[in-house]
């Protein structure tokens, strides 16, 4: 069992502590109480950004103290929405918000994942007609062992998940969300994932 604190309780962040605490994980869920964020982070080993992307660096830049030494799992895409709500542009083109993390956090352990799919893909990947394939990135190989093995308790089996490499191979999978709003525009929000077929 694993302390985890989950910092956004929207559709994302819901979905994951659900999930993670059917998995036998100690799951609390910030909500957005003055305090509720660094209370969470402290008491937790590690810590899940499902914040909305485009204030996630003002966010848990504030949570400093609390983040140090522990593993942030980034799953946030920081864009800029169109007209109709849906992804238009990258915040960050030619980096990404995890890379921007990671260097604002430099004492906590960032991974992404998960950020190249719909939400109800992260904890329900083998509903999917086809294989899909989960993520990785991150500068420190024992965080990324760590979140490999969350994803393996949310159903994700180990041939679906791939090692990007480093911290700044996260700015090719955030830049996946752009495929998003035009797939969601052919087919609507039919659960999806962007995935490598080999």
């Amino acid at each position: 069992m694993t302390t985890i604190a989950v910092l956004g309780n929207g559709r994302v962040g819901g979905n994951l502590a659900t999930a993670l605490t059917r998995a036998g994980h100690e799951v609390t869920v910030a909500d957005r109480t003055p305090g509720a964020a660094a209370h969470a982070a402290r008491t937790a080993r590690i810590v899940i950004n499902a914040t909305p992307g485009a204030g996630s660096p003002e966010r848990l830049t504030a949570l400093r103290d609390e983040l140090r030494d522990k593993i942030l799992i980034d799953v946030s895409n920081a864009t800029i929405d169109g007209p109709d709500g849906l992804p238009a542009d990258l915040i960050h083109p030619g980096s990404s918000l995890a890379e921007r993390l990671q260097e604002a956090l430099p004492e906590t352990r960032v991974v992404k994942t998960l950020n190249t799919m719909l939400f109800p893909v992260m904890t329900a990947p083998a509903t999917l007609t086809q294989t899909p394939t989960a993520f990785l990135s991150g500068n420190d190989p024992q965080a990324k062992q760590t979140v490999h093995e969350l994803l393996v308790d949310l159903g994700w089996h180990k041939e679906w998940i791939t090692d990007l490499g480093d911290i700044h191979t996260a700015r090719a999978t955030e830049a996946a969300i752009l495929f998003v709003p035009h797939i969601i525009r052919a087919n609507g929000f039919t659960p999806f994932a962007i995935s490598i077929a080999r």
